[in-house]
């Protein structure tokens, strides 16, 4: 045999392969588990807390001197929502959403042109500083900050007597416990959870797209409404939730700030459980300010998605038929 003949058998003949050892399976936990932590939490601290203010505003107040009222299936009825939204309090929930949403929209007018300059125009090196200086009056104690205004609103207080004295005012400034002196408490305490999403969103905007766009003819305000500014939607949208809800539920300010004028729907909440001891109608008087919160949220929602057709609309471009 000759050698091209070897090589021609060796080539053909197919040598066998030692089968592969297989590894033995390693048992893995289920994927859902990585979410465990957060679904215990949320049933928890906010599923099973709102679920049982809600059986209790279904419930009979036994007794104005019994805090807890039955809840039994029998007593079963929706009597206390028509108790809750009686004329006596229906004014207070209107006035917490006006002064949840003015608030929330002075929030934004603020927060855009000074996270927008923060985020683009600041150098690098103070931007950490100035930032610093909007976190750590919201690392104080909430309640400290609000009996500050408090004293600052004071008809004798120092603010008062500077405009006294430069004659801005003939007397004492009447803004405690106010509906004013409310909305001032709640846009000073909530500013910051408007501010910081806003900045996140402004910063991560690619400059290249605010580039393109005045290159393309458009100026600088053109540029801010039409590509930055939907660019930042998803934080304005942010701040506005962060803002908003718990602006509804807010107790200390208007409770240090607001008075009999001022009283908003938390106040009323916590007078009911605290007070009266009418644990029903304290858990409807709750579950009617979440129904105004989800409502209040809907509006937002379609109001947004209005927007969002508009600037499309507007940012559409018609391209010529070409020629036959």
């Amino acid at each position: 045999m000759t050698t091209d003949t070897m090589e021609t058998a060796d080539a053909g003949s197919t040598a066998p392969v030692p089968s592969s050892t297989k590894k033995p399976r390693r048992a893995r936990a289920p994927k859902f588990l990585l979410a465990l932590p957060a679904w215990t939490w949320f049933i928890l601290f906010f599923a099973l807390p709102v679920g049982l203010v809600l059986l209790y505003s279904l419930g009979e107040q036994v007794s104005s001197f019994v805090q807890k009222p039955d809840i039994s299936p029998d007593v079963w009825s929706l009597d206390n929502f028509p108790k809750a939204f009686d004329p006596a309090f229906a004014p207070i929930f209107w006035r917490t959403l006006r002064i949840s949403i003015t608030g929330t929209f002075i929030c934004l007018i603020i927060s855009v042109p000074f996270s927008y300059w923060l985020a683009t125009k600041v150098s690098p090196r103070w931007r950490g500083v100035l930032l610093g200086l909007v976190l750590v009056p919201f690392w104080t104690n909430f309640l400290v900050r609000t009996i500050g205004w408090q004293l600052i609103l004071a008809p004798n207080g120092f603010v008062s007597q500077k405009l006294q004295d430069v004659g801005i005012t003939s007397g004492d400034l009447g803004l405690l416990y106010t509906q004013a002196g409310v909305q001032i408490g709640v846009v000073y305490n909530y500013l910051p959870l408007m501010i910081l999403p806003l900045y996140v969103a402004f910063e991560r905007i690619d400059s290249a797209m605010t580039e393109a766009s005045k290159d393309l003819g458009a100026n600088r305000l053109k540029t801010f409404v039409q590509v930055t500014m939907p660019l930042a939607m998803p934080g304005a949208i942010a701040g506005m939730l962060l803002v908003f809800i718990p602006l509804m539920g807010d107790y200390i300010t208007a409770s240090l700030l607001g008075g009999a004028k001022g009283t908003m729907a938390g106040v009323l909440v916590a007078d009911q459980f605290l007070n009266t001891f009418n644990w029903s109608r304290g858990a409807a008087m709750a579950v009617i300010m979440i129904g105004f919160i989800l409502a209040a949220l809907a509006v937002f929602a379609i109001v947004g998605l209005l927007l969002r057709a508009i600037v499309r609309a507007r940012r559409r471009v018609s391209l010529p038929e070409a020629a036959a």
